[in-house]
């Protein structure tokens, strides 16, 4: 063979190796986000663990909130359930909460508080309040849609030996920040961290995925923090006895259940 055709073998091989790198650098933004949305949110038909949570105040006092979560993915596309029953501390044990979620429009939203014997709708304007105290949203506990934010692939890079995307989203609508930075694992899909600023680029809160296991096939955050830099405060998060695949039944996740929560969770 003459050198002009080995070198055009040489070349023919190298953009052939390249060639996966492009495809996946050129995966628009938006469907990255969905992807680590489903990975986050939804891996598996349904899923049952433990929570502890640690609200960690500025000056170091330390408040806890334990919980069972549930969660079921339903038939029609993107329609999700969850239910939380919390069993500790005192003042909060017997609370119930359940999301009904859908793609693309606001999800419903209902607490119960045992104290006055009262199921109330949260409204769809709340999804950005604080999830029981801690530095969480209910947004953060349930997800969001791809399609609430605008996104833009910035770069990959690597975070903590882990290869990601690094995806700014800003959001349609107004909300508490201007933009958020997340760093996507680009094998495992999951978000690894996620820095939100303010509209006047002040950084306002942090999430890190702390420790990522393999459970029953799925890759899950089993801890995770949200620091909140403007009141000197975090929350951490534990996932515990986490299971998979059960086959939960829709009795669990209807308002009837949040009043009388079964064995199974209390």
């Amino acid at each position: 063979m003459n050198r002009i055709g080995m070198r055009t073998m040489a070349l023919a091989a190298a953009l052939a190796l390249t060639a996966p790198a492009a495809a996946r650098a050129q995966m628009p933004a938006a469907e990255i986000v969905k992807r680590s949305l489903a990975a986050f949110y939804a891996e598996g038909k349904d899923m049952q663990t433990r929570v502890s949570m640690s609200l960690v105040n500025a000056q170091g006092g330390e408040r806890k909130r334990d919980l069972t979560l549930l969660r079921k993915n339903m038939p029609a596309a993107g329609e999700q359930r969850y239910y939380m029953y919390f069993h500790a501390p005192p003042d909060v044990k017997g609370t119930t909460f359940l999301v009904w979620k859908y793609p693309a429009k606001d999800d419903d939203r209902w607490i119960y508080i045992p104290s006055i014997k009262l199921v109330r709708r949260i409204a769809a304007s709340d999804k950005r309040s604080s999830f029981v105290g801690s530095d969480f949203t209910y947004e953060d506990v349930s997800g969001r849609d791809a399609s609430d934010e605008n996104h833009t692939l910035l770069r990959e890079e690597s975070l903590g030996g882990r290869p990601c995307y690094v995806i700014e989203s800003q959001p349609v609508a107004s909300a508490d920040y201007a933009k958020r930075v997340s760093w996507i694992d680009k094998e495992r899909w999951l978000p690894l961290k996620e820095e939100y600023t303010d509209s006047r680029g002040r950084m306002i809160r942090v999430f890190t995925a702390d420790k990522v296991e393999q459970i029953a096939g799925h890759w899950t955050v089993t801890q995770r923090t949200m620091k909140n830099l403007t009141a000197g405060q975090h929350t951490v998060v534990l996932f515990q006895d986490t299971v998979y695949d059960q086959g939960l039944g829709d009795n669990i996740f209807t308002e009837r259940a949040l009043r009388e929560p079964s064995a199974s969770v209390r």
